[in-house]
């Protein structure tokens, strides 16, 4: 197996998996192979009793799915938590669905997907297993912004989303799946390794606390005491509405 499928040893604590996407055609600097490095890191300290896993995977139709279904089978995490970038979000979108779709755009080694269904007999729809609500309204309460999106695209993020699902129900696993998109404008492919461009209304510490904060919700921990904001206070200047929750379909 490739090396960053690194897996950590037994453990009778529960497992969170992590994981991002590398560069591919229209995003040559991927921001969550920078940022989930370090949500790993903050998670081993802000949440006790647990072992996290990260792995970032190459942008690509068959490696990516493969991957996954071997860190899955390997790992039985209590949590899948997945990130990818999207260049409409703004904050984190938090996923609801996965859907059984494939479109014909090319990968990070250049390849096609190999049917226009992520599975040849799986339903149209997988419903995503986070408590997405309740992970906006404690984004929300930190004055990061966050919503829910119905539509997690046709591209590789979808596909892990869907994949994911439907391997946690084919082993009966207890645990949760999701997928997280955040802003692709993270990342300034000039300068890939330091901060977001200017104007982004996320930084990478806000990417770090809210990603923890996702992961305490999904495995219904408290809220988690983060460096850098005081839990349930916003941030000034976030323009964030927390009386509700926007859906895109």
């Amino acid at each position: 197996m490739p090396k960053t499928l690194t897996m950590p040893p037994p453990s009778d604590r529960p497992v969170v998996l992590l994981t991002g996407f590398g560069p591919f055609p229209t995003v040559g600097a991927n921001a969550t192979s920078i940022l989930v490095p370090r949500i790993a890191e903050a998670a081993r300290r802000a949440v006790p009793g647990i072992v996290v896993s990260h792995h970032v995977l190459p942008t690509e139709w068959e490696t990516s799915l493969a991957l996954l279904e071997e860190l899955t089978r390997r790992l039985r995490p209590a949590l899948a938590l997945h990130f990818g970038v999207s260049g409409r979000a703004n904050g984190f979108e938090i996923e609801t669905r996965g859907r059984n779709r494939c479109s014909l755009s090319e990968d990070a080694a250049g390849r096609l997907p190999a049917a226009e269904h992520v599975s040849a007999h799986g339903p149209e729809f997988l419903p995503a297993t986070l408590p997405a609500a309740h992970i906006v309204t404690r984004l929300r309460r930190r004055g990061l912004p966050a919503r829910i999106s119905r539509d997690a695209g046709g591209y590789l993020c979808n596909a892990l989303l869907y994949r994911s699902l439907e391997i946690a129900q084919a082993h009966g696993a207890p645990g949760r799946s999701g997928f997280v998109h955040l802003p692709a404008n993270l990342v300034n492919e000039r300068r890939p390794a330091y901060e977001p461009r200017t104007g982004t209304r996320l930084s990478w510490d806000d990417v770090v606390e809210g990603s923890i904060e996702i992961l305490a919700a999904a495995l219904g921990r408290p809220v988690p005491a983060i460096a850098g904001t005081r839990p349930g206070s916003p941030r000034p200047g976030t323009g964030v509405n927390t009386r509700a929750t926007t859906i895109r379909t």
